[in-house]
This record gives C-alpha cells, sequence and structure tokens, in this order.
C-alpha cells in the first residue's frame, strides 16, 4: 500500500467513524457502549504508572497538556499538546487489523496568531501509540516521554516535542507534587444520567524550554496542565459540547471547571485543588459559570469572556483570551486557547469549547 492509499484509508476510516455519530452528543461521544466495550464504575482504584497507558477495551482516551507560558522576549504564549485514541472495536491485533485510531493535535498561540497541526494513525502500524517502561505517548515524530529514570511517577518530568507549518517546540515539564484524581478518586460523573470516564490530573508542571515560529526561536518558561481521561460513553445523547477551564490561581492552588451543554440546565461540575495536592469538590450549587461576551470566530458565536464565582472561597473573577481567534481547524474543530483572569485574584489557565 502506498503513501496515497494509505492516507486516503485514514481520512475514509476517521470520518466513517464520526459522521454517523454526530447526533449522539459532540463528536459521537454520547453514543451508546455497545460492541463489547468496557464502561467506567464508581469505586474501582486507578493504578499508576498502569493507567499512564492506553484502555483498549474502552472507546475513547487522550492524553492533553496545555501550557501557559512567557518568552524571553517579553510575549506571551500558549501551547497545546494532545494525543487521542479512537476504537471501532475493543483490543488490539496486529497490523492493519487493529481497531485503533490515533489522531494528534498541536498548536502555539500568540496574542495575534494561533498555529494548528493534526496528525492520523492507525493502530498496530506503530505509527502511534503509547509504551509504559519507559513511559512515551507519540505519533509520528510528535512525542511526550519520561525524561527521568527513577522510583518515582514516570509522568514528574517529560519531554515534549511537536511541530507543523511555521511552528515547533520543544518543552521540559516537571512537577513535585502528586497526580490528582478528578470526581470520586478518579471517577468523573459528566451528566446527570450518570454517564462518567475516568479522569485525572498533573495541574502542577513548571515548563522550560523552546518555541520556533516562523523560524525564529524563543526560550519560555511557565505552567502546564496535564489532563488524562478514558471512556466509551462519557456524555449524554442530549448534550452537545463542553466548556472547560483550568486555572492557576497565585496561591498555587488550582481550579478545574466544566459545564457540559444540552437543551436543559446543563451539567456542571468542578474541583478546587489546593498547592498541596489535596482536592475539593465543587457541585452546580458551589460555582458560577457564566459566559458574559461572544466573539465572531469561524463564523460563530463564541463566548471568549467568562465569570466564574465560588463564594465559598471567596472567588470572583472574569476570565479573557488571549486570542479570541484561537480555532482549532481540525477534522473535529474546537476552540482551545490560554486565558488570563482577574477579579478576586489574578492568574493564568485554559479554556476549551466544544460543540459550537
Amino acid at each position: 500500500m502506498n503513501a496515497r492509499q494509505i492516507l486516503l484509508t485514514i481520512a475514509f476510516l476517521v470520518t466513517a467513524m464520526t459522521s454517523d455519530l454526530f447526533a449522539q452528543g459532540f463528536a459521537g461521544l454520547g453514543s451508546t457502549a455497545e460492541g463489547g466495550f468496557a464502561v467506567p464504575t464508581r469505586g474501582s482504584t486507578l493504578a499508576f504508572p498502569r493507567d499512564h497507558g492506553a484502555h483498549p477495551n474502552y472507546r475513547v482516551e487522550w492524553w492533553y497538556i496545555t501550557a501557559n507560558l512567557e518568552g524571553a522576549d517579553g510575549r506571551t504564549y500558549g501551547v497545546q499538546w494532545t494525543l487521542f485514541r479512537s476504537a471501532f472495536a475493543p483490543g488490539n491485533a496486529d497490523g492493519w487489523a487493529d481497531p485503533q485510531i490515533w489522531i494528534g493535535h498541536a498548536a502555539i498561540t500568540t496574542v495575534d496568531r494561533h498555529y494548528v497541526a493534526e496528525k492520523l494513525g492507525r493502530g498496530g502500524t506503530g505509527q502511534a501509540g503509547v509504551e509504559l517502561a519507559p513511559f512515551e505517548a507519540w505519533i509520528d515524530d510528535w512525542s511526550m516521554k519520561q525524561s527521568l529514570d527513577e522510583r518515582g511517577d514516570p509522568l514528574s518530568q517529560i519531554d515534549l516535542n511537536a511541530s507543523g507549518k511555521e511552528f515547533r517546540y520543544q518543552l521540559t515539564l516537571s512537577a513535585r507534587t502528586p497526580l490528582v484524581l478528578q470526581g470520586d478518586k478518579g471517577y468523573s460523573v459528566k451528566s446527570a444520567k450518570g454517564q462518567a470516564s475516568y479522569y485525572y490530573s498533573q495541574p502542577f508542571y513548571e515548563v522550560r524550554g523552546s518555541l520556533s515560529i516562523s523560524g525564529k526561536a524563543v526560550q519560555v518558561s511557565g505552567k502546564a496542565w496535564l489532563d488524562r481521561e478514558w471512556s466509551s460513553q462519557p456524555l449524554a445523547d442530549d448534550q452537545t459540547g463542553w466548556d472547560w477551564f483550568s486555572l492557576h490561581l497565585p496561591s498555587g492552588d488550582k481550579i478545574m471547571a466544566f459545564r457540559l451543554r444540552d437543551d436543559a440546565s446543563g451539567f456542571v461540575s468542578a474541583n478546587w485543588i489546593t498547592a498541596d495536592g489535596e482536592t475539593r469538590p465543587l457541585t452546580r450549587d458551589d460555582i458560577t459559570i457564566e459566559p458574559l461576551q461572544f466573539a465572531k470566530v469561524e463564523g460563530r458565536d463564541i463566548p471568549v469572556v467568562w465569570r466564574i464565582h465560588v463564594p465559598g472561597q471567596q472567588l470572583d473573577i472574569t476570565t479573557k483570551p488571549l486570542n479570541e481567534q484561537a480555532w482549532m481547524k481540525t477534522s473535529t474543530p474546537y476552540w482551545e486557547g490560554p486565558i488570563t483572569f482577574s477579579g478576586s485574584a489574578t492568574g493564568v489557565g485554559y479554556l476549551e469549547m466544544t460543540g459550537y
């Protein structure tokens, strides 16, 4: 099979994977977990490093990093690196019989540009995958890999690289605080109907490295956040998308918050993470997530300014994007970019919005 045939095959499989599913929640994520796929269960214990690896018996999964960076040139940057896995059927097989599809997204955001690249790959071919010892997640020449050989968590220090048209980055991420289990010990409910995923994060990375944009390199440093999630039906069939926030507070505390949209009042969940890694779950009654201002992005009305209010923590902030036009022009498009916030506290974070 030549290169053109391979590309056409991948395009056909990705189209087949998504085209029949859009009516069932955003990007088909509300589709019923049929065909033998595993379903998350409350009370299951996540184990590491095992759960850093792939879970091929679940339909969807991702390794997701976002970073808020400051350059030696005085400019602000955002970086995204994501590896998605999606399956036609549970399990693995040799070669092109493998039912796993891999998708990579990479981006750099500046105040005036948003650079995006996407890669597609098949399982069983060696083109993409995840290994545990030592840890590495990759698609083609993009990789997220363990950079220290020690007894601590393999993701406590990682090297990250990706490139696209006009951009490239090479970063080292280091964290001394343990992983954070989202939801109920890693079981994250996503709807009133009970759909859920397994979900954990590493929100305490410190970052150093370099970016190159249009051939011009710059040294950068800042903060990064890793999200790991897998499920077979993470959304309800009437949920059209989500608005997800990661926030770095000046105290060292972190906030993860999301609202999932539907035809009713939606579903809201959040987690206040203290500087030493303890978690305080927040319910709909504990937090308000409210859009304040919209912008026209790729012909869509996108909420780009938000209010987040947590009365119990005396937090009342307004978030603003570094670049309103941070649109991911990928096979499933969405908005993703760095934000700042002000009000009762100031800081930086990331916002992802899907389904608009």
